[in-house]
């Protein structure tokens, strides 16, 4: 059996320390923080350190020492500020505070860390895209409120912003974008080192008493494109799956498939985030802007849109709806349109509230937080209940409204 050597807090030691006298664990030496531990790893002739994954049992001093000692350092977290502290670390072997004994005694004697168990678990979670034409439709702002009514409704939700020309998410939220959280989970993804430890310590969180959600920002500068290639791109979304249970991508517009201009078949493409962001979504909202130039836009973009996925998955959404621009019964204009020239039956309608969107930018704010009664959230709220949410099936008897409640 591995020698042992703790540095845990008194309740965790508490908890832990009868198991290893139980089943007959050598504890070499038990510790009340990194430093003394680390003065102490190389003399105690420890095989594996036990720690709490908090700054002062968990440092970058303890975790060299353990390697010039060849010991093996197995954190235990409690809480997800616990989980990012060891991935600041590189450490991957950490385990649930909360972990019974057997999953504890198997990662001391080396049984590989499994960071999911997809066999017998919940189902993966849902990619949903939201993409539109040139012309600024409403892409960003359609997705962000996706992403805060799939995070109102208890579910948890993670918002990409996977455009390579216009990345905006981060200066709507007003969130900083220095660093690039949806480039660095590409990163990570093309050396298989992405989990979801990671992409927590890449994430930003939008706080919000109704909703909260994870947020992986965009690039800032439109030439850091090349960072989002295809397979790194489908390789991030996968590993979200297993994150989060919606994660809400805001791609770019193009669907050019650019390699077939270009003389080098194996250089990076542009275009590739979106297409692949596409093909990799379970729904893609389609969104295009009520006017006679945006519908024109559309509907010329919904062919490329179709040849390059299935029409089943593809949710139409007009945006802007208003009279001023489509005249007298401005939704029904432009059903009849797009049902006409596009053969697009039942889209959703956004009507147009400039004051509840100026405020969400003044404010940096999704919709619920800044105006939570506009038409617009209403009209999103409904589209994301009855459209991507799964059908609540309630049980029971029904009540008699006319009857009163018996005593």
């Amino acid at each position: 059996m591995p020698r042992i050597a703790l540095a845990l807090p008194l309740d965790m030691e508490d908890r832990i320390l009868p198991h290893l006298v139980r089943h007959g664990y050598d504890v070499v030496t038990r510790c009340d923080s990194a430093n003394e531990l680390s003065s102490q790893l190389a003399a105690a002739s420890a095989d594996v350190a036990l720690v709490a994954s908090i700054p002062r049992y968990l440092t970058g001093r303890l975790i060299d020492e353990a390697d010039a000692a060849g010991v093996r350092v197995v954190a235990l977290a409690a809480t997800a500020d616990a989980h990012r502290h060891a991935a600041s670390l590189h450490l991957r072997e950490v385990i649930e505070a909360e972990a019974d004994w057997e999953r504890i005694e198997a990662v001391l004697n080396g049984t590989p860390l499994l960071a999911k168990q997809h066999t017998s678990g919940p189902p993966p979670g849902q990619v949903i895209a939201v993409w539109g034409p040139a012309g600024a439709p409403g892409r960003t702002t359609l997705a962000i409120n996706i992403a805060a009514e799939i995070a109102a409704a208890g579910f948890t939700v993670a918002l990409a912003d996977v455009d390579t020309y216009s990345g905006s998410v981060a200066p709507a939220l007003d969130l900083l974008d220095e660093a690039p959280g949806f480039a660095a989970a590409c990163r990570l993804a093309a050396t298989d080192s992405l989990d979801s430890h990671q992409l927590e310590r890449i994430g930003q969180r939008y706080s919000s008493a109704r909703g909260s959600f994870w947020v992986l920002t965009g690039i800032g500068r439109s030439s850091r494109w090349p960072e989002l290639s295809a397979d790194r791109v489908v390789g991030a979304l996968r590993e979200c799956r297993s994150w989060v249970d919606y994660t809400v991508v805001d791609t770019g517009f193009s669907l050019e498939h650019d390699e077939e201009i270009s003389t080098d078949l194996f250089a990076p493409r542009r275009n590739a985030a979106t297409i692949a962001a596409l093909r990799e979504a379970d729904q893609v909202i389609a969104v295009g802007s009520a006017d006679p130039v945006g519908l024109s836009r559309f509907l010329r973009a919904h062919v490329d849109l179709i040849e390059t996925l299935a029409t089943d998955r593809v949710i139409a959404v007009m945006n802007k709806i208003r009279a001023g621009a489509i005249g007298l019964n401005p939704g029904g204009q432009v059903r009849q349109s797009l049902e006409r020239f596009g053969g697009i039956t039942s889209p959703v309608l956004i009507p147009l509230d400039q004051g509840a969107l100026d405020s969400c930018v003044l404010s940096g704010k999704t919709l619920m937080d800044a105006s939570i009664r506009s038409p617009v959230r209403a009209a999103i709220s409904a589209m994301v209940v009855q459209r991507i949410l799964p059908v609540a099936k309630h049980k029971g008897r029904r009540r008699n409204l006319f009857r009163p409640p018996a005593r």
